[in-house]
C-alpha cells in the first residue's frame, strides 16, 4: 500500500450506534405489537359475513380488530423504514472507520451496503458479509461475536417467512392471510422480533470492538480526527 494515499478520516460512532439501537428496539416493539394483534384477530375468527372482499366489487366494513391490525401494520412499516435508515447510517460510519483502521478497501463496494439487502440471492449473505468485514478490519485480533450469526439466522427466517405474507397487495388480503396462515406468520414474527433484539447486541458488540481499537491508537471515543494513515494490516 502507498502510505502517501490518505485514508478516510475516523468518524465518531457512539451517536450513530445509539440511534441504531433505539430504532431496532422501536422496530422490534412495533413488530411484536402487530404480532399480538394478529393472534387476537385469528382467535376471534373470520366474521360469518366472510372475508372483507366479498367479490363482485362488494366489500364489507372492517371489524374493530381488523382496523387495529391494519393500523399496527402501518406503524410497523414506518418503524422498519426508520430502523433501516438508522442502521445503514451506523454501518456506513463503521465501514469508513474500518477502512481507515485497516488501510484496505472493503470487500464489497459501497452500493452493496444498500443493494445487498434487496437483490435476490445476494441478500442471503451480503448483509452478514458487510458486518463481518467491518469487524475483521476494526478488530482483527478478535473473533466474530456469535450474536452476529444469531442475528443473521433469525433475520433470514423472518424475511423468508414473511415474503408475500406481511406485505400483500392490500390490507384486506393481509387480514385474510391472518385468518388462514396465522401459525406460519407467528413463527416469522417471533424470528423478526428475535432479529431485532439480536441486532441490538450486534450493534453494541461491533461498536465496542471498533471503539476499543480506536482508543488503543490514541483516538478518543467521540472524536473524529483529520485524515490519517494507519497502514495496512500485517
Amino acid at each position: 500500500m502507498n502510505d502517501d494515499i490518505a485514508q478516510p478520516a475516523l468518524r465518531p460512532i457512539r451517536g450513530a450506534a445509539r440511534w441504531a439501537v433505539a430504532s431496532l428496539v422501536l422496530a422490534g416493539a412495533a413488530s411484536a405489537a402487530r404480532a399480538v394483534c394478529e393472534v387476537r384477530l385469528a382467535m376471534a375468527g373470520q366474521p360469518p359475513s366472510g372475508p372483507p372482499d366479498q367479490g363482485g366489487g362488494r366489500h364489507r366494513p372492517l371489524t374493530g380488530l381488523e382496523n387495529a391490525y391494519d393500523l399496527f401494520s402501518a406503524v410497523e412499516v414506518a418503524a422498519t423504514v426508520l430502523c433501516a435508515v438508522a442502521f445503514l447510517g451506523w454501518l456506513l460510519r463503521m465501514r469508513s472507520n474500518a477502512r481507515a483502521l485497516s488501510g484496505d478497501s472493503p470487500r464489497y463496494a459501497w452500493p452493496w451496503v444498500y443493494a445487498g439487502w434487496i437483490v435476490p440471492v445476494m441478500n442471503l449473505w451480503v448483509p452478514r458479509g458487510l458486518l463481518v468485514d467491518v469487524h475483521e478490519d476494526s478488530a482483527p485480533d478478535k473473533r466474530l461475536p456469535r450474536v452476529v450469526n444469531w442475528w443473521w439466522g433469525l433475520w433470514l427466517v423472518g424475511r423468508l417467512g414473511t415474503v408475500g405474507a406481511m406485505y400483500p397487495g392490500s390490507s384486506e388480503d393481509a387480514v385474510v392471510r391472518v385468518y388462514t396462515d396465522v401459525r406460519f406468520l407467528t413463527v416469522a414474527n417471533v424470528a423478526v422480533v428475535g432479529a431485532a433484539v439480536a441486532g441490538v447486541f450486534v450493534v453494541r458488540a461491533l461498536t465496542a470492538a471498533q471503539q476499543e481499537r480506536m482508543q488503543g491508537l490514541g483516538h478518543g471515543p467521540d472524536q473524529a480526527h483529520g485524515r490519517t494513515r494507519l497502514g495496512a494490516r500485517g
